[in-house]
């Protein structure tokens, strides 16, 4: 089965995602983002983009996904920088796995 690969966040961030081939889904509002989300992961995509910008005003919705297998969702930069949300993530899966972190 095909599985599709999105990205959702400011304009600016995800429409470079878009000369690649993925799904670009540009917001504003923080409930754009968590409409945008959720038909993403009604309709098949296994890999779900979310800025740190725009994940910072839908916590609750990323959790939500966080304790299923899909969609991945995954933490990145926006065009305006880090804030170190998605590596803070990354860093408490590996010592959440490995018991102690290694990173």
């Amino acid at each position: 089965m095909y599985k599709k690969i999105g990205v959702v966040g400011d304009k600016d961030s995800v429409l470079a995602f878009k000369a690649i081939g993925i799904d670009v889904f540009p917001v504003v509002e923080a409930d754009e983002a968590r409409i945008a989300v959720d038909r993403m992961a009604m309709n098949g995509y296994a890999v779900i983009f979310i800025t740190e910008h725009v994940a910072a005003k839908i916590e609750e919705t990323i959790e939500r996904y966080n304790k299923q297998m899909l969609p991945a969702v995954i933490l990145i930069p926006s065009n305006q920088g880090t804030l170190n949300i998605g590596s803070k993530r990354i860093s408490d899966s590996v010592e959440k796995a490995v018991g102690v972190n290694i990173l």
